[in-house]
């Protein structure tokens, strides 16, 4: 695939991000290690490390994990009925899980409407 305007869409960009594939090709991996940015693409050498992605991910992660995991989560009685002590770790763990794992698809679809919108470092 390639990167011309046609496929250049905030969906595509958004859709290979997300799935940690090159934003231009979708075919190379994005990251080389847990949340470290390939610098250029194995399969098309576009160039990932242009892509800022400083704290917009985690901001993005947190609001995610907040509404849709936290929120929900005070729902439930035993919340308010079991001891903090017990509680509390618990909730942390699960939160500290959800949002680690997360985090380096919301990178990936962060990078990848960069992509799309022509956010480069230095545009």
């Amino acid at each position: 695939m390639s990167s011309d305007a046609s496929s250049r869409t905030v969906g595509a960009g958004f859709a290979r991000g997300l799935s940690r594939r090159c934003p231009a090709c979708g075919q190379g991996r994005l990251f080389r290690g847990y949340l470290k940015v390939e610098e250029t693409c194995p399969s098309c050498g576009h160039v990932n490390g242009q892509y800022r992605a400083d704290d917009g991910p985690a901001y993005f992660t947190i609001l995610i994990v907040g509404h849709l995991v936290l929120a929900p989560l005070l729902c439930f009685g035993f919340i308010l009925s079991w001891p903090a002590q017990v509680i509390v770790p618990l909730v942390l763990g699960f939160l500290a899980v959800v949002t680690l794992t997360l985090l380096p698809f919301v990178k990936g679809a962060f990078i990848g409407v960069q992509w799309a919108t022509k956010g480069a470092k230095g545009t």
